[in-house]
């Protein structure tokens, strides 16, 4: 492996044909000799935020009979779809200083946590500025997506946090390719071989 591609934004190609990732956007949370992970940013869900934080919040009350704690809570954007990978799994991709105990440091402006504790802080307002709320994630066994970008299947752009959690879902796709000059719009989802 040359070089790790740990906080890259993997844009997929027109031609991808795999369903779970047609004209996505997915920040590589981790990348190694062992393979990699990462997150998709633009597949929402029908769940919202706020629909599960209620749920978790109204477990946590009923749980400790203590109807007075209720927390209002704010509206929120919606779950993602991660990626096809432990789909029954919650994960969030933030910015923020401060850790849980089950954080993953990308780098020091983008995190990765799949503890509970952050949806009870995020509910509470006293989570991270900008999160994903993600079920499932994508994943890549050693090589594999070496080989899927050396295919031409993925476009890689580095990281901009105003794609990830502030340009409008629809657009994130497009806009991401945009950053190094590419319209997605003009490419042939065709392929084939001179």
């Amino acid at each position: 492996m040359s070089e790790s591609l740990t906080k890259q934004l993997l844009i997929a190609m027109p031609s991808m044909e795999d369903p779970n990732f047609t004209r996505t956007v997915t920040v590589i949370c981790e990348h190694n000799q062992h393979g990699a992970m990462g997150i998709i940013i633009n597949q929402p869900t029908t769940m919202f935020v706020d629909e599960l934080l209620r749920n978790l919040v109204d477990e946590d009350i009923h749980e400790t009979e203590n109807a007075g704690d209720r927390v209002k809570l704010a509206k929120h954007g919606p779950v993602y779809a991660g990626g096809p990978v432990h789909i029954d799994r919650g994960f969030i991709l933030h910015d923020s200083d401060r850790q849980w105990p089950s954080t993953h440091i990308i780098d020091n402006d983008l995190k990765l946590t799949t503890s509970e504790d952050i949806l009870f802080d995020i509910a509470q307002n006293k989570g991270p500025k900008n999160a994903i709320v993600a079920l499932g994630y994508a994943g890549w066994g050693a090589g594999q997506l070496e080989q899927e970008i050396s295919d031409n299947a993925w476009l890689t752009v580095p990281y901009e946090a105003e794609i990830v959690f502030e340009t409008p879902i629809e657009q994130r796709w497009q806009s991401a390719a945009t950053k190094i000059g590419v319209d997605l719009h003009l490419i042939s989802n065709q392929t084939g071989h001179a």
